[in-house]
């Protein structure tokens, strides 16, 4: 069984929308940089899964030095609706050994050792950036995860995007019901959390690209 592990939305600098997700009752976890990829973060963690926001810190790590094929630079800086600001990891359920459930390249950063990511290959720029993480890594039980407005896990991830070519990375997933995919002219996440049992949902556009449902 492949799980939900984590998700990223490209932002602005120093993820200032991570105000909004305060407001609505998130206990924010620590901050992280990524050595190597020019990038750095402000996440939020629950249950069964995490809530990256992400931007480029250093341009000159991003586009020159980093790993050429994360393209996270081309995702960070695009604008307009043709590029994906998302991405997605999966893991594998624990003890399952399952494989990765798409074709990859790997990606062992000199700079985070330890870190093993099987990148997805062959996404285009107008779905989101995949990745397997084979050893797994929930919990994150060092990171608070316990909210005041008691969300607990996320349980549907919603991608919301231009109709993608048949045998794309992202419709794959979807038939085999990893995510929800629909089609609109541009990108949206919707997260739904607990089966959305108290039937509330926040637009946090324009400052994300995200709905939270709960």
């Amino acid at each position: 069984m492949v799980l939900l592990d984590h998700v990223f939305v490209c932002t602005s600098a120093g993820a200032p929308a991570a105000a909004r997700l305060r407001e609505l009752g998130l206990i924010e976890g620590t901050p992280n940089r990524h050595p190597g990829q020019g990038t750095a973060c402000r996440r939020f963690f629950f249950h069964n899964a995490m809530l990256e926001l992400l931007w480029v810190e250093d341009e000159k790590e991003a586009r020159e030095e980093a790993e050429p094929r994360l393209k996270l630079w081309e995702r960070w800086s695009a604008s307009g609706g043709d590029v994906s600001r998302f991405g997605i990891s999966l893991r594998p359920a624990r003890g399952a050994g399952v494989a990765c459930p798409f074709a990859y390249w790997e990606y062992r950063p000199a700079t985070m050792p330890g870190l093993e990511l099987q990148v997805a290959a062959n996404t285009a720029l107008a779905e989101p950036m995949w990745c397997f993480m084979p050893a797994g890594r929930h919990p994150h039980t060092t990171q608070p995860h316990e909210h005041p407005n008691g969300w607990h896990d996320i349980t549907t991830l919603r991608v919301w995007c231009p109709r993608l070519p048949e045998g794309s990375v992202t419709r794959e997933l979807a038939a085999a019901g990893i995510i929800d995919l629909c089609e609109s002219s541009g990108h949206l996440l919707e997260i739904e959390f607990d089966d959305v049992r108290q039937s509330r949902e926040c637009d946090l556009q324009p400052d994300l690209p995200v709905i939270c449902r709960w």
